[in-house]
C-alpha cells in the first residue's frame, strides 16, 4: 500500500505503509544512536509543518533546535541555494571568492562588528570564539604563556567536542571520555556576584562564554540585569564576553540577539544553525579588530567556513529574518504563547518559562509519566517537541514564522493533550 503525501513544489510523494519500520530499522542498524529520536519517520517539511510517511501532518515545535527560525524550505532562502549551487559550491580559503566578501560586509554591518569569522558548526564557532579569547590573552592581556582561563556557568551545553565536554557540568556527557581539557572555571548561571569573584581574584581568566538563554536545561531565563552586568564586569576586569547566540540568536528570544533585550554588546558573538535557515551547516563568530585580529594567517583554517553556498545561503537567511520581521513576531507570539499557556492544569505543571518563541513547560516532580510520555502524546495528537535535559521539562519553539491562527491552534493541542494526563 502507498500513501499519498500531497503536492510539494508540483511533486507528489509516496511512501510505502510496510516500510516505515523498516527505515527507522535500518537507520539503528547502520547509524550511530547518538540521540533518543521519536518514533516518527519525517519525510517533508514546509513552513511551520512537517509530514511522515504516512501523510500526517505535524506542527514541529521543535524548529530542529532554532536552525529553522525562518521555517522548513523557505523558498528564498532554497532559492539562493539552488542558484548558487549550480554556479560554484566552494573554492577553499587558497584564494578568493566573490560571495565571501559579500556576505561578511552583510553580517558585520547588520550586527555592528568589524569582522567576521566565516566556520560550519555551531560548536566550531564555540571553540573558535576560545581560541581567539586565549590568543587575546596573551598577547593583549599579557598573560603567562599556558595559563590563561575561561570562565563557563553551570548548566551550558554547546556541543559534544572534547572541549565542549571539558566545560560541562553534565556527567552523562562525561564519563569515560577524559582527560579533559584544562584552562576552563565553572561558576554558576545567573549570579553576578560569582562572576565577580572570579574575575578579581584570577588575573588569568581571559574570557567568560555563556549562553544568554540556556536550551538544552530547558529554556532558563536569567533576572533582568543579567546581561548588562555581564558587560560591566568584563570591562572591569578586562576579560572578554563571549556570546553563545548559536540558538537564542537571529530572533529566537523576540530581539535579533537575546542580549538585545538589555542593549549591550559582547566582545565575541557566535551564530549558527538558524545562520542557514536549516538548509545547511553554517556559523560564524562576530568580533572587533582589536581581538579577532590577534587571529593572524595560517594559526587556523576551515575547509568549508566561508564557502560561496554557504555565503549565499546565509545572507538569504538573514535578509529572511530582518524583511519578515521574524523577531517582532516571535516578541509578540512569544508573549501571546505564554499568555494562553497559563490555562495548562497546575496540578501537574509547575511553570512555564521562556522569552519570544523560546519556551518550555516545566513538570512537578513525583508524576507517574515524564516529559517523554508528553511529547509521545502530543506527537500523537499532531505536534511534534522535544524534552530538555532536565526529564521533567517539555520544551516549545515552533519556527518563528508561525502565525497568530497556527499558534493558537497549536496551543489548544499543548493545553488537550497535558489535560489528558490529568485523567
Amino acid at each position: 500500500m502507498e500513501v499519498d503525501q500531497s503536492q510539494h513544489n508540483g511533486s507528489t510523494f509516496k511512501t510505502k505503509l510496510e516500510d516505515l519500520e523498516y527505515i527507522i530499522e535500518r537507520e539503528k542498524r547502520y547509524g550511530v544512536q547518538n540521540s533518543d529520536s521519536l518514533p516518527v519517520t519525517i519525510t517533508r517539511g514546509r513552513g511551520v509543518f512537517l509530514w511522515d510517511g504516512e501523510g500526517k501532518r505535524y506542527f514541529d515545535f521543535t524548529s530542529a533546535f532554532s536552525a529553522v527560525n525562518q521555517g522548513h524550505c523557505h523558498p528564498k532562502i532554497i532559492s539562493a541555494l539552488q542558484e548558487q549551487a549550480s554556479i560554484l559550491t566552494i573554492t577553499g580559503r587558497a584564494f578568493h571568492a566573490d560571495s565571501l566578501g559579500e556576505y561578511a560586509q552583510y553580517v558585520t554591518s547588520l550586527f555592528g562588528y568589524d569582522k567576521v569569522l566565516p566556520v560550519s558548526s555551531g560548536v566550531e564557532a564555540g571553540d573558535m570564539a576560545c581560541k581567539i579569547a586565549r590568543r587575546w590573552g596573551y598577547l593583549k592581556k599579557k598573560i603567562p604563556d599556558n595559563e590563561a582561563k575561561i570562565v563557563f556557568v553551570e548548566g551550558n551545553y554547546w556541543g559534544r567536542t572534547l572541549t565542549a565536554i571539558s566545560t560541562s557540568t553534565d556527567p552523562r556527557c562525561k564519563k569515560f571520555y577524559g582527560p579533559y581539557m584544562p584552562g576552563f572555571v565553572i561558576i554558576p548561571y545567573n549570579d553576578l556576584q560569582a562572576l565577580e569573584n572570579v574575575l578579581k581574584n584570577d588575573p588569568t581568566i581571559c574570557g567568560f562564554m555563556m549562553e544568554p538563554i540556556q536550551g538544552e536545561t530547558g529554556c532558563v531565563v536569567p533576572s533582568p540585569g543579567y546581561f548588562k552586568g555581564i558587560r560591566d564586569l568584563c570591562t572591569k576586569y578586562n576579560a572578554l564576553w563571549i556570546d553563545d547566540e548559536v540558538q537564542t540568536g537571529l530572533g529566537r528570544t523576540g530581539k535579533l540577539l537575546a542580549v538585545d533585550h538589555e542593549n549591550v554588546k559582547p566582545d565575541l558573538v557566535c551564530l549558527g544553525k538558524a545562520l542557514s535557515g536549516g538548509v545547511m551547516a553554517v556559523s560564524a563568530v562576530l568580533a572587533n579588530d582589536d581581538t579577532i585580529l590577534c587571529l593572524e594567517p595560517g594559526e587556523h583554517s576551515t575547509t568549508f567556513g566561508g564557502n560561496p553556498l554557504a555565503c549565499k545561503v546565509a545572507i538569504a537567511a538573514l535578509k529572511v529574518t530582518i524583511e519578515e520581521g521574524l523577531a517582532e513576531n516571535s516578541l509578540r507570539l512569544g508573549n501571546l504563547f505564554r499568555k494562553e499557556l497559563e490555562r495548562l492544569p497546575n496540578s501537574i505543571v509547575k511553570e512555564v518559562r521562556g522569552k519570544g518563541l523560546m519556551n518550555a513547560v516545566v513538570l512537578k516532580e513525583g508524576l507517574k509519566f515524564t516529559s517523554t510520555d508528553i511529547c509521545l502524546k502530543l506527537r500523537d495528537n499532531g505536534l511534534i517537541a522535544v524534552r530538555a535535559a532536565n526529564p521533567h521539562v517539555v520544551r516549545l519553539m515552533p519556527p518563528l514564522v508561525i502565525t497568530e491562527e497556527q499558534l493558537i491552534d497549536a496551543t489548544k493541542i499543548i493545553i488537550n493533550t497535558f489535560n489528558s494526563f490529568c485523567k
